[in-house]
This record gives structure tokens, C-alpha cells and sequence, in this order.
């Protein structure tokens, strides 16, 4: 199994929208992967708490694939290039790790 795990760091303000207005937006789109992108095993997104530190990223997904041709497959699934032309717009910053579990 691979995990696939991303987190954003949000722009302040793009799109004429706040980072949170972009996380809720970023979230509804990435609801949409596991009944789309076939090769996901396991699903989460989530924005930051309310209350946590400010400078904290405000947006994470964690994917579980069978192998890394099922995280391949991922990158370029039309769902995923999708979200990636809207999050690069929104985004300061994008930290990523892929590993074996």
C-alpha cells in the first residue's frame, strides 16, 4: 500500500476569496474524488480547526493506493488535474510525502 499525504498552506486572499472561503471550495471538490478516481483505496480531507495555530496549513488529503501505478494513475486522472489547475491558483504552498505502509 502507498499513503499519499499533501497539505496547503492557503493564500491569504486569491480569487477574490479568504483562505477559508478556498479551503471550504478546495474541500467540496476533493469530496468528489473517491466516487471518481477509481484507483483510491482510502479517502480523507480536512481543513485546519478554527482554533488551531494560524500559521498552520489549512488543508490536507490522505489517500491510501494499492501500489505506486494506482497513485500514478491518481496524478493524472482529469478529477485530479482538475483540482490541481484550481488549487495552484490558491495556494502559497504545498508540502507532500509518499510512502510504503
Amino acid at each position: 500500500m502507498i499513503k499519499h499525504i499533501v497539505m496547503f498552506k492557503l493564500l491569504p486572499q486569491a480569487q477574490s476569496r479568504t483562505a477559508a472561503e478556498n479551503a471550504a471550495l478546495a474541500l467540496s471538490m476533493l469530496e468528489q474524488f473517491p466516487a471518481q478516481i477509481p484507483t483510491l483505496r482510502e479517502f480523507r480531507a480536512v481543513v485546519n480547526a478554527p482554533d488551531a495555530p494560524a500559521d498552520n496549513c489549512e488543508l490536507a488529503l490522505i489517500c491510501t493506493f494499492e501500489d505506486m501505478e494506482g497513485l500514478n494513475a491518481y496524478q493524472i486522472h482529469p478529477t485530479h488535474k482538475n483540482f490541481g489547475a484550481f488549487i495552484s491558483q490558491v495556494r502559497a504552498s504545498r508540502a507532500c510525502i509518499d510512502y510504503e505502509a
